[in-house]
């Protein structure tokens, strides 16, 4: 199994999570986002998406880290990341949902390269950009985990799940933007609980080999 993988990708550090907590081996492939390695003809022709993650398994390419992870959970039944009744599986999909399409596609590299390159706005502008949908999807994300029942040691129970493996990334993300997360105490408490597990330690970007 190979991983098309960068350091600080989100995405690909959810995979990087799953994939640990599965107990799964795989050779981690480094596409350089900030050097525009996804964009080359070599990975186009790979993944016309020149997105990460890839997951290559048995010959065949995945794409979208949530559906990789999905793929991961059909395919390796041992450590589920999905609870087993429907409900409860629904409202993990929910929140892995709400980081993966409400909070990380307004944040991610070409979104913030395009504002100041394309668009002629400020470093200044771009973090405040940055700092605005933070907030904004960190509070949505706390209401739910703080509001809803299913919260527990992690984001739904007292096992990781699909939506810790997206949590935790995020939490990196504004950490490294200095983002106040004062507004988040649930989604904090989850993310240091997360960090006392192995798996989510090996998956983050500064113990990745590629990492600068």
């Amino acid at each position: 199994m190979k991983l098309y993988t960068y350091f600080r990708s989100s995405a690909a550090f959810r995979v990087r999570i799953a994939l640990n907590l599965k107990g799964i081996a795989y050779e981690p492939i480094f596409v350089h986002l900030a050097k525009g390695e996804h964009r080359g003809p070599e990975y186009a022709a790979l993944n016309p998406q020149a997105l990460v993650p890839a997951l290559k398994d048995d010959g065949h390419l995945l794409t979208q880290s949530l559906a990789i992870m999905e793929y991961l959970e059909e395919t390796h039944a041992d450590r589920p990341l999905l609870p087993k009744d429907p409900l409860g599986r629904a409202r993990v999909r929910s929140l892995a949902l709400l980081v993966a399409c409400e909070i990380h596609p307004l944040n991610n590299l070409r979104v913030l390269q395009y504002l100041v390159k394309q668009m002629g706005h400020s470093e200044e502008d771009k973090n405040a950009w940055y700092g605005h949908w933070i907030h904004d999807g960190l509070a949505k994300l706390e209401a739910q985990l703080a509001t809803t029942p299913g919260t527990a040691r992690f984001c739904h129970g007292d096992a990781p799940t699909m939506a810790d493996c997206c949590l935790v990334p995020q939490v990196f993300n504004a950490q490294r933007f200095a983002c106040d997360t004062s507004h988040a105490p649930t989604v904090m408490r989850v993310f240091h609980e997360c960090m006392r597990l192995e798996a989510f330690q090996r998956a983050q970007p500064s113990r990745q080999p590629d990492a600068e």
